[in-house]
Protein backbone atom coordinates (compact mmCIF):
# COMPACT_ATOMS: atom_id res chain seq x y z
CA UNK A 1 0.00 0.00 0.00
CA UNK A 2 1.50 3.29 -0.91
CA UNK A 3 1.70 5.96 1.78
CA UNK A 4 -0.42 9.21 2.15
CA UNK A 5 3.10 10.74 3.02
CA UNK A 6 6.66 11.10 2.65
CA UNK A 7 7.59 13.21 5.29
CA UNK A 8 6.32 14.56 8.12
CA UNK A 9 6.49 18.49 9.76
CA UNK A 10 6.19 18.53 13.23
CA UNK A 11 5.39 22.18 14.60
CA UNK A 12 3.58 25.67 14.20
CA UNK A 13 0.21 25.56 11.77
CA UNK A 14 -1.42 28.74 12.68
CA UNK A 15 -2.58 32.09 10.72
CA UNK A 16 -0.42 34.21 9.46
CA UNK A 17 -1.30 37.72 9.58
CA UNK A 18 1.08 39.95 7.56
CA UNK A 19 1.36 43.35 7.39
CA UNK A 20 3.40 44.85 4.44
CA UNK A 21 4.28 48.46 2.94
CA UNK A 22 6.48 49.29 0.31
CA UNK A 23 8.07 52.31 2.38
CA UNK A 24 11.10 51.74 4.58
CA UNK A 25 10.07 52.00 8.38
CA UNK A 26 10.48 52.40 12.04
CA UNK A 27 8.91 52.39 15.62
CA UNK A 28 5.62 54.11 15.10
CA UNK A 29 5.27 54.41 11.35
CA UNK A 30 1.57 54.67 10.06
CA UNK A 31 1.83 54.13 6.18
CA UNK A 32 -0.37 52.77 3.89
CA UNK A 33 0.38 49.16 2.54
CA UNK A 34 -1.29 45.62 2.11
CA UNK A 35 -2.83 43.12 5.27
CA UNK A 36 -2.94 39.43 4.46
CA UNK A 37 -3.79 36.30 6.39
CA UNK A 38 -2.27 32.94 5.19
CA UNK A 39 -1.78 29.75 7.01
CA UNK A 40 1.77 29.69 8.43
CA UNK A 41 3.76 28.61 10.82
CA UNK A 42 7.25 27.11 10.63
CA UNK A 43 5.66 23.97 10.47
CA UNK A 44 3.24 24.71 7.44
CA UNK A 45 5.65 26.86 5.93
CA UNK A 46 8.05 24.42 5.23
CA UNK A 47 5.17 21.71 3.98
CA UNK A 48 3.79 23.82 1.52
CA UNK A 49 7.32 24.28 -0.27
CA UNK A 50 7.49 20.51 -0.11
CA UNK A 51 4.49 20.30 -1.35
CA UNK A 52 5.24 22.29 -4.31
CA UNK A 53 8.43 20.54 -4.93
CA UNK A 54 6.24 16.97 -5.35
CA UNK A 55 6.22 16.04 -1.92
CA UNK A 56 3.93 14.78 0.18
CA UNK A 57 3.97 16.39 3.67
CA UNK A 58 1.94 15.68 6.18
CA UNK A 59 1.83 17.46 9.67
CA UNK A 60 1.55 16.56 13.50
CA UNK A 61 0.43 19.69 14.97
CA UNK A 62 -2.51 21.31 17.14
CA UNK A 63 -5.03 23.09 15.76
CA UNK A 64 -7.88 24.29 18.20
CA UNK A 65 -11.91 23.06 17.11
CA UNK A 66 -12.92 26.17 16.40
CA UNK A 67 -13.76 28.66 13.59
CA UNK A 68 -10.19 29.85 12.94
CA UNK A 69 -9.29 25.91 13.26
CA UNK A 70 -11.71 24.55 10.39
CA UNK A 71 -10.62 27.24 8.13
CA UNK A 72 -7.57 26.26 8.64
CA UNK A 73 -7.67 22.77 8.21
CA UNK A 74 -9.39 23.30 4.88
CA UNK A 75 -7.00 25.50 3.75
CA UNK A 76 -3.91 22.80 4.50
CA UNK A 77 -5.86 20.36 2.88
CA UNK A 78 -6.15 22.47 -0.36
CA UNK A 79 -2.58 23.45 -0.36
CA UNK A 80 -1.70 19.43 -0.47
CA UNK A 81 -0.62 19.16 3.10
CA UNK A 82 -1.90 16.01 4.96
CA UNK A 83 -3.80 16.60 8.15
CA UNK A 84 -4.97 12.76 9.54
CA UNK A 85 -2.30 13.27 11.98
CA UNK A 86 -3.36 16.23 13.44
CA UNK A 87 -4.22 16.67 17.19
CA UNK A 88 -7.70 19.00 17.27
CA UNK A 89 -8.57 20.34 20.50
CA UNK A 90 -11.74 21.42 22.23
CA UNK A 91 -9.68 23.63 24.86
CA UNK A 92 -7.26 25.00 22.92
CA UNK A 93 -7.76 28.07 20.35
CA UNK A 94 -5.99 27.97 16.94
CA UNK A 95 -2.72 29.73 16.77
CA UNK A 96 -1.63 32.66 15.20
CA UNK A 97 1.30 35.01 14.00
CA UNK A 98 1.90 38.57 13.42
CA UNK A 99 3.98 40.62 11.46
CA UNK A 100 4.64 43.58 10.50
CA UNK A 101 7.23 44.24 7.06
CA UNK A 102 8.21 47.39 5.33
CA UNK A 103 10.99 48.20 2.36
CA UNK A 104 13.86 47.24 5.26
CA UNK A 105 12.54 44.10 6.30
CA UNK A 106 10.57 42.93 9.30
CA UNK A 107 9.84 45.34 11.79
CA UNK A 108 8.05 43.52 14.40
CA UNK A 109 6.18 40.54 14.72
CA UNK A 110 4.04 38.73 17.71
CA UNK A 111 4.00 34.55 17.61
CA UNK A 112 1.17 33.33 19.73
CA UNK A 113 1.86 29.63 19.73
CA UNK A 114 0.90 29.14 23.07
CA UNK A 115 -1.91 26.24 22.32
CA UNK A 116 0.80 24.21 20.47
CA UNK A 117 3.49 24.10 23.88
CA UNK A 118 0.37 23.49 26.12
CA UNK A 119 -0.79 20.57 23.42
CA UNK A 120 2.87 19.09 24.42
CA UNK A 121 3.44 15.21 23.20
CA UNK A 122 -0.16 14.87 22.57
CA UNK A 123 0.80 15.87 18.98
CA UNK A 124 3.03 12.66 18.81
CA UNK A 125 0.75 10.24 19.41
CA UNK A 126 0.90 9.03 16.07
CA UNK A 127 4.58 8.37 16.40
CA UNK A 128 4.55 7.03 19.86
CA UNK A 129 0.86 4.61 19.49
CA UNK A 130 1.57 2.43 16.25
CA UNK A 131 0.04 4.77 13.80
CA UNK A 132 3.12 6.13 12.38
CA UNK A 133 5.52 4.16 14.81
CA UNK A 134 6.31 3.60 18.10
CA UNK A 135 9.51 2.65 20.61
CA UNK A 136 9.84 -0.40 19.33
CA UNK A 137 9.03 0.23 15.55
CA UNK A 138 10.71 4.01 15.18
CA UNK A 139 9.50 5.76 12.17
CA UNK A 140 12.02 5.66 9.30
CA UNK A 141 11.79 8.37 7.07
CA UNK A 142 12.49 12.63 6.73
CA UNK A 143 10.68 14.44 9.71
CA UNK A 144 10.80 18.37 9.28
CA UNK A 145 10.49 19.46 13.26
CA UNK A 146 10.86 23.03 14.09
CA UNK A 147 11.34 24.74 17.64
CA UNK A 148 7.94 26.49 18.21
CA UNK A 149 7.88 23.31 20.43
CA UNK A 150 8.70 23.23 24.61
CA UNK A 151 11.98 22.71 25.49
CA UNK A 152 11.18 19.79 27.68
CA UNK A 153 9.84 18.24 24.71
CA UNK A 154 12.42 19.12 22.45
CA UNK A 155 14.56 17.53 24.78
CA UNK A 156 12.46 14.15 25.05
CA UNK A 157 12.60 13.86 20.90
CA UNK A 158 15.98 14.30 21.12
CA UNK A 159 16.73 11.33 23.36
CA UNK A 160 13.46 9.28 22.32
CA UNK A 161 13.67 5.66 20.94
CA UNK A 162 10.76 6.25 18.68
CA UNK A 163 13.04 9.12 16.48
CA UNK A 164 16.14 7.12 16.90
CA UNK A 165 16.27 6.08 12.78
CA UNK A 166 14.40 9.01 11.51
CA UNK A 167 16.52 11.81 9.23
CA UNK A 168 15.71 14.75 11.73
CA UNK A 169 15.77 17.91 9.48
CA UNK A 170 15.59 20.72 12.54
CA UNK A 171 15.18 24.62 12.49
CA UNK A 172 14.37 27.01 15.35
CA UNK A 173 11.42 28.95 15.11
CA UNK A 174 13.34 32.33 15.73
CA UNK A 175 16.31 33.48 17.31
CA UNK A 176 14.36 33.76 20.47
CA UNK A 177 14.28 29.97 20.45
CA UNK A 178 16.88 28.68 18.71
CA UNK A 179 18.62 27.64 22.18
CA UNK A 180 15.85 25.35 22.34
CA UNK A 181 17.94 23.14 19.60
CA UNK A 182 21.08 22.60 22.41
CA UNK A 183 19.70 19.07 22.91
CA UNK A 184 20.54 18.44 19.09
CA UNK A 185 23.91 19.12 18.75
CA UNK A 186 25.01 15.95 19.91
CA UNK A 187 22.48 13.65 18.12
CA UNK A 188 23.60 11.38 15.51
CA UNK A 189 20.77 11.97 12.88
CA UNK A 190 19.60 15.45 12.91
CA UNK A 191 20.89 18.36 10.29
CA UNK A 192 20.40 21.99 11.91
CA UNK A 193 18.99 25.25 10.04
CA UNK A 194 20.29 27.69 11.44
CA UNK A 195 20.69 31.45 10.49
CA UNK A 196 24.03 33.74 11.94
CA UNK A 197 22.53 35.14 14.75
CA UNK A 198 21.16 31.43 15.68
CA UNK A 199 23.84 29.93 15.29
CA UNK A 200 25.37 32.44 17.01
CA UNK A 201 23.03 31.59 20.13
CA UNK A 202 23.66 27.91 19.99
CA UNK A 203 27.49 28.44 20.59
CA UNK A 204 26.91 31.18 22.85
CA UNK A 205 29.42 33.47 20.46
CA UNK A 206 29.56 36.36 17.35
CA UNK A 207 30.56 34.87 14.00
CA UNK A 208 31.67 36.94 11.05
CA UNK A 209 30.59 33.99 8.38
CA UNK A 210 28.19 31.21 7.50
CA UNK A 211 31.61 29.43 6.98
CA UNK A 212 33.17 30.10 10.65
CA UNK A 213 29.23 28.99 12.43
CA UNK A 214 28.73 26.40 10.60
CA UNK A 215 32.64 25.32 11.66
CA UNK A 216 31.70 25.98 15.36
CA UNK A 217 28.73 24.18 15.20
CA UNK A 218 30.37 20.86 14.03
CA UNK A 219 32.58 21.02 16.75
CA UNK A 220 30.39 21.68 19.20
CA UNK A 221 29.10 18.04 18.08
CA UNK A 222 26.78 18.58 15.32
CA UNK A 223 26.24 16.20 12.65
CA UNK A 224 25.63 18.67 10.33
CA UNK A 225 24.74 22.46 9.91
CA UNK A 226 23.33 24.46 7.15
CA UNK A 227 23.90 28.12 8.51
CA UNK A 228 22.22 31.11 6.44
CA UNK A 229 23.40 35.09 6.44
CA UNK A 230 20.65 36.99 4.12
CA UNK A 231 22.12 38.03 1.21
CA UNK A 232 25.77 36.80 2.03
CA UNK A 233 27.33 33.55 1.77
CA UNK A 234 25.69 30.35 3.03
CA UNK A 235 27.16 27.45 4.49
CA UNK A 236 26.61 23.64 4.40
CA UNK A 237 28.80 21.83 6.88
CA UNK A 238 29.66 18.00 7.69
CA UNK A 239 32.43 16.05 8.74
CA UNK A 240 33.51 15.88 5.07
CA UNK A 241 34.26 20.06 5.35
CA UNK A 242 31.91 23.06 4.42
CA UNK A 243 30.51 24.06 1.29
CA UNK A 244 29.78 27.78 0.86
CA UNK A 245 28.17 29.57 -1.55
CA UNK A 246 26.36 33.15 -2.29
CA UNK A 247 22.59 33.40 -2.66
CA UNK A 248 21.39 35.28 -5.94
CA UNK A 249 21.54 38.94 -6.18
CA UNK A 250 17.15 39.52 -5.91
CA UNK A 251 14.94 42.67 -5.06
CA UNK A 252 13.87 41.84 -1.22
CA UNK A 253 9.68 42.37 -0.92
CA UNK A 254 9.57 40.00 1.95
CA UNK A 255 11.35 37.93 4.63
CA UNK A 256 8.43 36.30 6.51
CA UNK A 257 8.79 32.65 5.88
CA UNK A 258 12.44 32.70 4.10
CA UNK A 259 14.51 30.68 5.99
CA UNK A 260 11.68 27.72 5.93
CA UNK A 261 11.68 28.08 1.99
CA UNK A 262 14.97 27.75 1.99
CA UNK A 263 15.13 24.40 4.09
CA UNK A 264 11.88 22.67 2.30
CA UNK A 265 13.84 23.70 -0.85
CA UNK A 266 17.04 21.45 0.34
CA UNK A 267 14.93 18.63 1.91
CA UNK A 268 13.21 18.31 -1.37
CA UNK A 269 16.36 18.59 -3.64
CA UNK A 270 18.06 16.01 -1.21
CA UNK A 271 15.61 13.62 -1.71
CA UNK A 272 15.90 13.47 -5.36
CA UNK A 273 19.52 12.32 -4.76
CA UNK A 274 20.73 16.00 -5.53
CA UNK A 275 24.67 16.36 -4.65
CA UNK A 276 25.77 18.54 -1.53
CA UNK A 277 26.72 21.31 -3.91
CA UNK A 278 23.32 21.37 -6.36
CA UNK A 279 20.89 20.67 -3.12
CA UNK A 280 22.72 23.69 -1.49
CA UNK A 281 22.49 25.78 -4.98
CA UNK A 282 18.66 24.65 -5.26
CA UNK A 283 17.83 25.83 -2.05
CA UNK A 284 19.53 29.31 -2.50
CA UNK A 285 17.67 29.90 -5.77
CA UNK A 286 13.71 28.94 -4.08
CA UNK A 287 14.64 31.27 -1.41
CA UNK A 288 15.93 34.06 -3.55
CA UNK A 289 12.96 33.52 -5.75
CA UNK A 290 10.63 33.73 -2.65
CA UNK A 291 11.75 36.81 -1.10
CA UNK A 292 11.49 38.96 -4.40
CA UNK A 293 7.95 38.00 -4.21
CA UNK A 294 7.55 34.70 -6.57
CA UNK A 295 6.96 31.16 -5.79
CA UNK A 296 9.76 29.06 -5.66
Amino acid sequence: MKSSHDILCIGSVLWDIIGRAPAHMRQGSDVAGRITRLPGGVAMNIAMTLSRFGMRPALLTSIGRDAEGEELLQACKELGTGTDYVYLSDDLPTDSYMAVEGANGLIAAIADAHSLEAAGDKILRPLMDGTLGSDDTPYDGYIALDGNLTQRLLENIAVSPAFAKADLRVAPASPGKAERLVPFLNHTRATLYVNLEEAGLLCQQEFDSSHDAAEALLSRGAKRALVTDGGKDCSDGTADGILSQTPPEVLVTRVTGAGDTFMAAHIAAEKTGASREDALSRALQSAAIYVSGGNP
